[in-house]
């Protein structure tokens, strides 16, 4: 889907189910449990109270079924309080990872310990035992050709991943990569073609791209089994980007 609205997507309907279930929605399958919120990180960088505010304000919101969990620093799990939250653990500090709330933990470059939880996702490399997590902005950005290899690399070893930083547009936007770009090169291939382009259309049919159509149970699968989803320290950009293209 281009810049332009090219036509309106019907509404869809939110079983509640996860991305492993099978799915009657193509929108459903492609974006459930997208988003990993992380707004105590750059560029928001949120006090904590405010962080967890908005984090319940998106919760409680229409398009809650694309969260999934809070990111929070290792180091600052023990300000994080009692409430309800699925949590994603980035390791800056050595801590003792026994808070049941505890799905994922995020592994730095340059950090050796590899936890022995469900998901751990290794930055910067690809270990075929573990999951993968990319860095997609800040710093620095990958190019098309980096970015491209690096799904490549994680299809062809069977690795599931994530990607970070710089993905709050749907779209490439002043040089940063688009979420669901990302996506498409996940779907289709041609990684280094879907990465910069922006001819894709959503419904609740299908993900289509240059006269090709992937439907639900597909969609749901790749999300399984290659794409995790993204970080982001905002969940309203991502979601007013789709707004803006009449995906939601």
């Amino acid at each position: 889907m281009s810049g332009r609205k090219r036509h309106r997507l019907g509404e869809f309907f939110w079983s509640g189910a996860s991305v492993a279930s099978a799915a009657v929605d193509a929108r459903h399958a492609l974006l459930s449990e997208l988003i990993d919120h992380a707004p105590l990180f750059p560029p928001a960088s949120l006090p904590l109270d405010e962080a967890l505010a908005e984090h319940e304000h998106a919760r409680a919101g229409e398009h809650a079924w694309m969260l999934r969990r809070f990111v929070a620093p290792a180091s600052r799990l023990a300000e994080l309080g009692d409430g309800e939250l699925r949590l994603s653990v980035v390791l800056d500090a050595p801590v003792a990872l026994d808070d049941p709330r505890i799905e994922a933990v995020e592994v730095p470059p340059g950090v050796d310990d590899r936890p022995d939880v469900a998901e751990v996702y290794v930055e910067g490399r690809i270990e075929s035992a573990f999951r993968a997590k990319v860095r997609c902005g800040g710093a620095c950005i990958p190019t098309v050709e980096e970015l491209a290899a690096f799904v490549r690399g994680c299809r062809e070893q069977g690795v599931v991943f994530k990607a970070t930083a710089g993905l709050h547009h749907a779209l490439p936007t002043g040089g940063e990569h688009g979420f669901l770009n990302l996506l498409a090169a996940c779907v289709f291939g041609e990684e280094e073609a879907a990465l910069r382009d922006d001819a894709f259309e959503l419904d609740g049919e299908s993900f289509r791209w240059r006269g090709r159509a992937v439907g639900p149970d597909e969609l749901a699968g790749v999300r399984r089994e290659l794409f995790a989803g993204i970080g982001s320290c905002s969940f309203e950009e991502p979601v007013e980007e789709l707004r803006a293209l009449a995906i939601l």
